[in-house]
């Protein structure tokens, strides 16, 4: 075994494996930018060495975790004896693996030469058909032409499925289905694949109706030994990203999983592959109206690609697979080190088996609400899940600021039980309990994925998610979103009625509107006095809304959240019409009032802080929120109150009307800002160029996604801010698009 070991990597994957060096007596070393400078992963690690470059601040992936000199350096430094590429960034490398190999390293890998055949998805095909692997028909040439790919469109039939040669994680992947739209998809497809590969090469290949993407884990060793451990569902997809795994798959009878088991061994030898790695297959659904012999013998399946390295999915396999008679658990990272030390496995394909059932499930920072877009901030609070059968990989802390620089996933939340109902209830429930706010993540959306009746019954396909995002968007959208804030009930007229005409609730408030009640109460609790050392409080700097003669005044909290109009909820104490009555002067955090949302009806409500929780009871329904305020300078609005339940959180903003009203009146309606904190990687057009609605203007990436900025009228390009490669905050304006009729000269008037 080594006695040091440099991890090339960064987030949760960089702490997975420190913490198996550590459990192993292996000494580790981090490397990290300037921005990872306090991250977790450098905290854990016995040693941490800085990459970048060494006259500015640069936290670049391609000035950082991408640049092999600078990791050999670190290595040499701290004298590591190996390097473990983790996954993504240099993972899947040959010309690194090569590198580490020059300088006297071990790879903790595949030998370069199986990473290089497998991370060519072409020579990949061939390679393993040869190996009497079955693949899926598609393009033949090593580097087809954009006419080649067309005419192998048109040989093997639409809709097809456009892929990076050198890529992996979906990146760059385009369905086609009109023989119109494939060559703007192929030079979309190439764009992203000469950006994040370094390699616009595309192959092209038939689309499998209803697919269902399942792999196999491998491992072998130097000495001759490859086995298989079984398969992982990975078929809940977004774009082509992996959302939720889970193994073993529901789908597969015995024989499928041994056939495709000894198919993905096969593929394994091929290219005479060490280590961990994963042979991906696309299997075609079962029908539901298919009769139920359909399901019996050796399913269809193909492969689709090879991963040459340790998958983000790797715990389900660790948690749902049992080797030997006392059933023990592996752990993948200590077998990818032994096997680079040039230990042999120590068990065989007859020792391994299925025992339970793991669902894992990806945290990423991407806002559901505004179709997946990356998401960034500090992360204000983080409450991980805990209980039987639940793991947290994890690579944030409280603290943490996510930017745009790397991966969106967080943390990933797996949940192992005796079989799959149990895995699914667990899951979750972990879910649930998962709190973090400061950053808007997917956490809750999975979790109401989960609870998807096809996904509890089983039948998966990788357009699943996106056909219900489109045909059922209530069944994956919070109760609480402040999108479903309808006027209340009962509300009519003003925004602010007079008191006299209150009326009370006819029925209780909807989730939504308990979401803003606890924001505007959490608002309401910091307002009110802390009392002098005596334990007097000043009656007069009470929010008791006191009045001669009369009931309790109102007090007024606007609030906003990204994307909703702003609403005004009014609070006031209840009393006995005595400013001295016990409820109004309280010295603790609970507080007993009313509560009026816009024109709605009136609710009595109940609000006590303890901690970071909000209990807010309303008509007798308590809901408990997690409950953090970002107070970061230059706010515009000032603090922001942050506010999680179920998995979901949202930030709501106080609202100034006046301050609105004038800072929308200097904006031009034409004015297109960024969605998301990001690089503009190219843009379309100039100043003054007339263009026509819907035509692309520029394209901007973060965290592995291109987002398409468009023109939103007919007009001329007023103003143009983007550059190629600048990064750009969210909310920055980019272009302003003068409309089409306001750009005409006037007609001149001539008497």
């Amino acid at each position: 075994m080594f006695d040091t070991v440099l991890v090339a990597n960064r987030g949760e994957i960089a702490l997975r494996v420190i913490r198996t060096l550590r459990r192993l007596g292996v000494r580790s070393v981090a490397v990290f930018s300037d921005a990872d400078a306090d991250a977790p992963h450098v905290r854990e690690a016995d040693v941490a060495v800085r990459l970048g470059p060494a006259d500015r601040s640069d936290s670049s992936a391609a000035e950082t975790y991408l640049r092999t000199d600078q990791i050999l350096t670190a290595a040499r430094r701290t004298g590591a004896q190996a390097v473990h590429p983790g996954y993504g960034f240099l993972a899947e490398n040959p010309g690194f693996a090569r590198a580490c190999a020059d300088a006297g390293l071990v790879f903790i890998g595949p030998p370069p030469g199986a990473v290089e055949l497998m991370g060519d998805k072409i020579n990949a095909k061939e390679a393993v058909r040869t190996a009497g692997v079955p693949v899926v028909p598609g393009s033949q040439a090593t580097a087809p032409t954009d006419e080649e790919l067309v005419a192998a469109a048109d040989e093997i039939g639409y809709p097809v499925l456009l892929k990076p040669s050198a890529g992996g994680g979906g990146k760059g992947m385009r369905l086609v289905r009109d023989r119109a739209d494939l060559p703007t998809e192929i030079a979309a497809a190439r764009r992203v694949a000469r950006t994040a590969f370094g390699d616009d090469t595309l192959l092209l290949e038939r689309w499998v109706d209803r697919p269902r993407h399942i792999e196999v884990q491998v491992l072998a060793d130097a000495h001759g030994t490859t086995v298989h451990l079984g398969e992982r569902e990975c078929s809940l997809q977004r774009r082509h990203q992996k959302l939720i795994e889970e193994a073993p798959s529901v789908l597969l009878n015995a024989e499928t999983r041994a056939a495709m088991g000894a198919a993905a061994v096969r593929a394994a030898e091929s290219c005479g592959y060490t280590g961990a790695g994963t042979v991906e297959f696309i299997v075609p659904g079962i029908d539901p109206d298919a009769p139920a012999s359909a399901a019996e013998g050796v399913r269809d399946f193909f492969f689709m690609e090879m991963n040459t390295r340790l998958q983000v999915e790797h715990p389900v396999t660790e948690l749902a697979v049992a080797v030997g008679p006392d059933s023990a658990r592996l752990d993948l990272v200590e077998w990818q080190l032994r096997v680079a030390a040039g230990e042999p496995l120590a068990f065989a394909q007859s020792d391994i088996s299925f025992l339970g059932h793991a669902i894992e499930a990806r945290i990423c920072a991407e806002d559901p609400e505004r179709d997946f877009l990356p998401t960034g901030g500090r992360i204000l609070t983080l409450d991980e899940p805990r209980g039987e059968g639940i793991r947290v990989d994890s690579g944030v802390t409280p603290g943490t600021v996510v930017t745009s620089a790397y991966d969106p996933m967080l943390a990933k939340v797996i949940a192992y039980g005796p079989d799959r109902p149990t895995a699914l209830r667990r899951l979750r429930a972990a879910l649930a309990d998962t709190r973090i706010l400061g950053v808007t993540t997917n956490t809750g959306f999975l979790r109401r994925l989960l609870a998807h009746p096809e996904v509890v019954a089983g039948r998966l396909d990788t357009g699943l998610v996106e056909q219900t995002a489109q045909q059922q968007p209530a069944l994956l959208t919070a109760p609480y979103s402040p999108s479903n804030a309808a006027a209340p009930a009962g509300a009519a007229g003003s925004a602010h009625p007079a008191d006299e005409a209150d009326t009370a609730a006819a029925e209780p408030p909807s989730p939504a509107h308990l979401l803003y009640y606890a924001a505007a109460l959490a608002r309401h609790l910091e307002l009110i006095p802390t009392a002098d050392p005596g334990g007097w409080t000043d009656p007069f700097s009470l929010l008791s809304g006191w009045r001669l003669g009369g009931t309790p005044a109102w007090t007024t909290h606007r609030l906003r959240t990204p994307g909703q109009d702003p609403v005004s909820v009014r609070i006031r104490s209840i009393t006995a019409g005595n400013v001295t009555d016990p409820t109004d002067n309280s010295a603790g955090l609970t507080r007993e009032v009313e509560l009026r949302l816009d024109a709605g009806p009136v609710h009595r409500a109940r609000a006590t802080l303890a901690g970071d929780r909000l209990h807010l009871t309303v008509d007798g329904l308590q809901t408990a929120f997690a409950l953090a305020t970002d107070t970061t300078p230059g706010l515009a609005a000032g603090p922001v109150t942050w506010l999680g339940v179920e998995g979901d959180a949202w930030p709501l903003h106080a609202y100034d009307p006046v301050i609105e009203s004038a800072a929308g009146a200097a904006a031009h309606h034409g004015a297109l800002t960024a969605p998301m904190p990001g690089t503009v990687t190219v843009v379309k057009t100039t100043a003054g160029e007339t263009v026509r609605k819907g035509q692309p203007l520029l394209v901007l990436e973060a965290m592995k996604m291109e987002h398409v900025i468009a023109a939103p009228h007919d007009g001329v390009v007023a103003e143009l801010r983007a550059a190629a490669g600048a990064t750009v905050a969210m909310e920055d304006l980019l272009v302003v698009v003068t409309p089409a009729e306001e750009a005409a000269e006037p007609a001149e008037v001539r008497s």
